[in-house]
């Protein structure tokens, strides 16, 4: 749908802005440095995340090597700095496990000065990166090697945290570490491993406490804190002899100096942290955006206000100031600050509404570097290694094996892992990014071609893309099938280049002239037909197959346009011809649309009439309420293999969802989702947007701004979306793998998230959802490439990406041909001809 509506040029104004609360502001304007906002749910987040970071700090200082200091310095900083100035207010940053291997690398090749003047260039570099704005590029990653660098670090850190655990000290590489541990199991510390086991006990115990008791210890006390805490009392009760945390005068403090050493190793150095404290930072804030999301659409079950839904992280902003934090960090002899997502999660988990709980967390950990050294020093170093080496082996869980199992990217995943923790980091991620090229390249080429025969016929199954690289194997194939014989070749693929195109046709010309037959069909059987006259590459599946034959006329597909409809008419005589409509009664367009429903009544009707019967006596119980675009482009039953009674569906201008109370006298579309939800009791919800939509075109255009026709005071109804994509207060949404083509396309998918933020504001979703009988999704429909996307909803990954619109992959299918010599034997030939009504 096209919209030609004069209007002045579109500008952001603060009317456009989108009204959501923004509690991460601090009191007072955005330049005040104020912690006097903090409310009781920032105070107690923020003692939460202190009682975390605490021992987590020094058990990665003591696990890099450095000084014990350095990782309480990277948490204040983190709190303070990265917390005041960064883009992401609820996430916690501070020394991260997963700088771990390369910090300690570099302290053992350089020094820790070099090492501290490292990280302040590696800050400098996170800020030129910040200027850049190239921030969501980190987002463009493959999960899987992410994923895999983690676990490959995650591996390394337990191997060499399990020779402390047992009472010995680690070697320099992970496969030193591998190697010398027979030599370590012959020399165990009794006083050392009990330690370690009661720490990792309670570790993997405490998180599991039954009962409501244990829900609310769970939920007040953090596992890490009462481990080392039992440690500690073990040992200085049982008076065991294991070596304790040895605080040093803050006075002899070591600071950076001047990078000593070779400039290729050094720069490296600074690539390395550079690479893994962004990626580490910025997956994880979006990661918080997801967690942040589901608390604030969480149902309460007590008396509290929910909490409120705090705008996105500005990536480039957190990126800008972990790089600062980064700086300031290495010039007061800190570890590298990265985000970190345990603590993170327990912020968000905690309550906290705003960054004054990262900032108050910052400001505990000063408190306790200057007045708990006394206590601190009681802590036995085997339970921080025993801490660590749990980190590490939840950085290497099997969660995240299975999702990339789950999307075939094991390859990426295990290529990755090793060469982290065989050859570095950098080196492990650079294999890790040739191993996913490959993958993607393979899918791209891969083709099956297989060739049966069925009792003298012949059938040629073709999966994948048909391009030059299978010209060889196809026409291989296609020359065994006899001449003289039926055949039938079976299109399963999305593409099919010219020299493809080419050989599938010349071949099926020379078998036509030797008395064969050649029938092409689609992936389900069904017969795909003539293909009009054109020189040009067709997209497999689609209505134009290279010269499929049937007896009599070509058989045209229930979504084929009735411009096209050539069907039992001779050329240039059918009324469905240019030239018929102005000889049909009644106009041109109401002859074609009474040619199209007696087209029904004739091929359709006979087999769905069963199917109708049945619900005008039963009555409608769709599962789904599908609200989408009134664009005549979108065949909302072709698109989605629905039938009659699956979908109870809404369609109006820009598929919106105007908010309660701002109807302006129109009820229609609030009077649907009241209908659908309360009386139909429809288990899901999905917004479709579209590419190309004209409401969306209309609305940069200014549309909505002018005189108040209405189409126009529609159109307000969408200037939300408008508001929410030129805020810097939200992320993007996007496609996964490419950012959006243009600003229309960036549009049309914010308006799809925004529109599901306005169905939850609607008093019957809200209730639905609550009680956890409702379900919301978002897709979109790229009408040129004929694909659909569906909106990332899964929060359960803690580096997972928001407002992504993934690629819906074709079903995977078991089609029974038939045989062409016994077109009679047809095994669910009822079904399939439903299943094709159905379309229609």
């Amino acid at each position: 749908m096209t919209f030609r509506i004069p209007g002045p040029p579109a500008r952001t104004t603060k009317a456009d802005r989108p009204r959501t609360p923004r509690p991460h502001a601090p009191p007072g304007g955005p330049r005040r440095f104020a912690l006097a906002g903090a409310n009781a749910a920032d105070l107690s987040a923020s003692l939460a995340v202190f009682l975390i970071a605490l021992p987590l700090s020094l058990g990665i200082a003591i696990a890099t090597g450095a000084p014990l200091q350095a990782g309480l310095v990277a948490a204040a900083v983190g709190g303070l700095v990265a917390g005041r100035l960064g883009g992401s207010p609820l996430q916690v940053s501070g020394p991260a496990a997963g700088l771990t291997v390369v910090t300690a690398e570099l302290i053992q090749r350089y020094g820790w000065r070099t090492t501290c003047a490292i990280t302040v260039l590696a800050g400098c570099a996170q800020l030129g990166l910040a200027a850049l704005r190239v921030a969501r590029s980190a987002l463009a990653v493959s999960p899987a090697i992410v994923h895999g660098m983690l676990a490959g670090i995650g591996v390394t850190i337990a191997l060499a945290q399990l020779h402390i655990v047992l009472g010995g000290s680690p070697q320099s590489s992970a496969v030193d570490n591998a190697r010398g541990l027979p030599a370590q199991l012959t020399h165990v510390s009794g006083a050392a491993l009990a330690v370690s086991a009661l720490t990792v006990a309670l570790m993997l115990l405490w998180p599991r406490l039954p009962g409501r008791t244990g829900r609310l210890l769970r939920r007040t006390v953090p596992a890490a804190l009462v481990a080392v805490a039992a440690a500690t009392a073990l040992a200085a009760g049982a008076g065991l002899r294991v070596p304790r945390v040895d605080l040093p005068s803050w006075s002899g403090h070591a600071l950076p100096g001047l990078p000593e050493g070779p400039v290729l190793g050094i720069a490296a150095g600074v690539l390395t942290i550079t690479l893994v404290t962004s990626v580490q930072s910025l997956l994880s804030a979006v990661a918080v955006d997801k967690l942040a999301a589901r608390r604030a659409a969480a149902p309460r079950t007590d008396s509290r206000a929910p909490a409120p839904l705090p705008p996105r992280s500005d990536l480039d902003r957190e990126l800008a100031g972990q790089g600062t934090a980064n700086i300031v960090s290495g010039a007061l002899g800190g570890l590298p600050v990265a985000g970190v997502a345990v603590r993170s999660v327990a912020n968000v988990s905690a309550g906290a509404v705003s960054r004054n709980a990262t900032m108050l967390h910052g400001v505990w950990i000063v408190l306790a570097s200057l007045l708990l050294v006394p206590v601190l020093d009681l802590v036995p170093l085997p339970a921080l290694a025993a801490l660590v080496m749990v980190v590490g082996i939840q950085m290497a869980g099997i969660t995240h094996l299975r999702t990339v199992t789950r999307h075939r990217e094991v390859l990426v995943y295990v290529v990755t892992s090793a060469g982290v923790v065989f050859l570095g980091i950098l080196q492990g991620v650079g294999l890790g990014i040739a191993a996913a090229v490959a993958v993607a390249l393979h899918r791209l080429a891969r083709t099956r071609i297989t060739r049966e025969n069925r009792g003298g016929s012949y059938l040629v199954r073709i999966r994948g893309q048909l391009t030059f690289l299978a010209v060889p194997r196809l026409s291989r194939a296609l020359h065994q099938i006899p001449a003289g014989t039926d055949a039938v070749v079976e299109l399963d693929g999305s593409f099919m280049d010219h020299a493809a195109y080419e050989t599938l046709h010349d071949w099926q010309t020379t078998h036509l002239a030797s008395g064969g037959t050649v029938a092409t069909t689609g992936p389900a059987g069904g017969r795909i037909p003539e293909r009009p006259p054109s020189d040009e590459p067709f997209e497999a599946g689609s209505a134009t197959a290279p010269g499929a034959r049937s007896g009599g006329h070509p058989c045209c597909r229930p979504w084929t346009p009735w411009r096209n409809h050539q069907c039992g008419e001779e050329p240039g005589t059918g009324p469905l011809r240019p030239e018929a409509p102005e000889e049909a009664p009644g106009g041109g367009t109401g002859h074609r649309l009474a040619s199209g429903i007696g087209a029904f009544q004739r091929d359709t009707a006979p087999l769905v009439r069963s199917e109708l019967a049945r619900l005008a006596r039963d009555g409608q119980r769709p599962t789904h309420l599908f609200l989408t675009c009134s664009d005549s482009r979108l065949v909302t039953s072709m698109i989605t293999s629905s039938g009659p009674g699956d979908l109870f569906t809404v369609r109006n201008v820009g598929n919106l969802v105007p908010l309660p109370g701002e109807e302006s006298g129109d009820d229609s579309v609030a009077a649907a989702i009241e209908y659908a939800v309360e009386v139909l009791r429809v288990e899901s919800i999905t917004v479709c947007g579209h590419s190309g939509c004209g409401a969306m075109q209309a609305l940069l255009k200014g549309a909505a701004d002018g005189a108040p026709t209405p189409l126009r005071r529609w159109l307000r109804h969408a200037r939300p979306s408008l508001a929410r994509m030129r805020s810097r207060g939200h992320s993007w949404a996007r496609i996964a793998g490419r950012l959006p083509a243009d600003e229309l396309e960036q549009l049309c998918l914010t308006n799809v998230v925004q529109q599901l933020e306005h169905l939850r504001a609607h008093a019957s979703v809200a209730r639905r959802l609550a009680e956890g009988t409702l379900s919301l999704h978002g897709m979109y429909f790229h009408v040129g490439e004929a694909q659909a996307y569906l909106l990332t909803s899964d929060v359960t990954e803690v580096y997972g990406y928001d407002d992504v619109f993934t690629h819906v992959p074709p079903a995977p299918h078991a089609p029974a041909v038939p045989d062409p010599s016994h077109p009679s034997d047809t095994p669910g030939r009822k079904e399939k001809a439903l299943k094709t009504a159905r379309a229609s």
